[in-house]
């Protein structure tokens, strides 16, 4: 019984408290460039709700109505503290890290489930499994220092998503698949990274095998989930018209030029390549499939996001770690 409370008191140190520590450390114990700006808003910033961000509802709707409950609770019953906490940053920036961490810490246990899924041979030990773990959550972690109110969201239903495309390839349950479509729909309200999990799924369950053989049940299952993307996309720019839908500018010059924006892309091609190498040869053949069912996505980032803020890459990387850490793909689409 001891050991079983011991195992508990363990997983929840790992998964919840260090993370949790780790997140705290990136928000206050130091501060980059773009944190300086950040910690001065004493509200979520007009730009939030116009041009591409006004349609990432769910994080603008927390921003929002998370800083008005968190002033209150100060104001109402925390005066004592409020001197102390507007010295660390506004109200809205502690809203920001209250919002993010906890999604975060939902994500470091959705990772847990995860790497217990099926883990390859090397991690079938639990310890192994913690510092695969750690190692994800050093990444997530160092990428806040471009703060936003989104990425943290985003991630959280990205790794719901995969473990729920691994729970249908072992089970093939059609209510993980409604479960998976679900999520993809509501996460397009979070932010466009929501296509990845489509990406992820005709990776692992199209193959040009299975197409040859006229097998095209997944491509059908791939296009609901396309749908559970395209129909909220488009509702929202009907519904919320800005003047500027897609981009806020084009950076493609600026990606290939500048040093940091290079350092950038340099860090994601690393950070992907180690996991490439640590895959056996059905985890290296799906990380390729992801990549090239992903390419819409890179595209866009090369031409309207900055490599600098690594954070774009953060999906993909942590998609290699799981990849790396998961026993053999079998190739359902065959």
């Amino acid at each position: 019984m001891f050991k079983i409370i011991d195992e508990k008191a363990d997983g929840f140190l790992f998964t919840v408290v260090l993370p949790f520590l780790l997140f705290l450390m990136a928000y206050y114990g130091f501060q980059t460039s773009y944190v300086i700006g950040i910690k001065s808003w004493e509200k979520a910033p007009d730009f939030m709700f116009s041009s591409v961000y006004a349609y990432r509802v769910i994080p603008n709707f927390l921003s929002v109505y998370g800083t008005d409950a968190f002033t209150f609770v100060v104001d109402r019953y925390l005066p004592f503290a409020k001197s102390f906490l507007l010295k660390q940053g506004s109200l809205f920036y502690h809203t920001t890290f209250l919002i993010n961490a906890f999604f975060f810490l939902l994500t470091s246990v959705v990772l847990k489930r995860i790497l217990q899924l099926r883990p390859a041979g090397s991690l079938s030990d639990e310890n192994s499994r913690r510092m695969i773990h750690l190692i994800a959550v050093f990444f997530i972690v160092i990428l806040q220092y471009v703060p936003t109110n989104c990425d943290c969201i985003a991630l959280f239903f990205y790794v719901s998503g995969i473990f729920f495309t691994l729970r249908y390839q072992m089970s093939a349950k059609t209510a993980d698949l409604a479960v998976l479509a679900v999520i993809i729909l509501i996460s397009t309200f979070v932010r466009e990274t929501a296509c990845l999990n489509i990406a992820f799924f005709a990776a692992v369950f199209i193959h040009p095998e299975g197409l040859f053989r006229g097998n095209f049940s997944f491509v059908k299952k791939t296009l609901f989930l396309v749908a559970a993307f395209v129909f909220p996309y488009i509702s929202l720019r009907l519904i919320i018209p800005q003047h500027a839908s897609f981009m806020e500018g084009v950076y493609l010059i600026r990606n290939f030029t500048s040093p940091y924006n290079l350092a950038g892309l340099l860090f994601g091609l690393l950070s992907m390549y180690f996991p490439y190498r640590l895959s056996d040869d059905n985890g290296k053949m799906l990380l390729r499939k992801y990549l090239f069912f992903s390419l819409p996505y890179l595209v866009m980032i090369s031409l309207v996001g900055l490599f600098w803020e690594a954070r774009l890459f953060m999906p993909l990387i942590i998609t290699g770690i799981i990849i790396a850490s998961q026993k053999g793909f079998h190739l359902s689409g065959k």
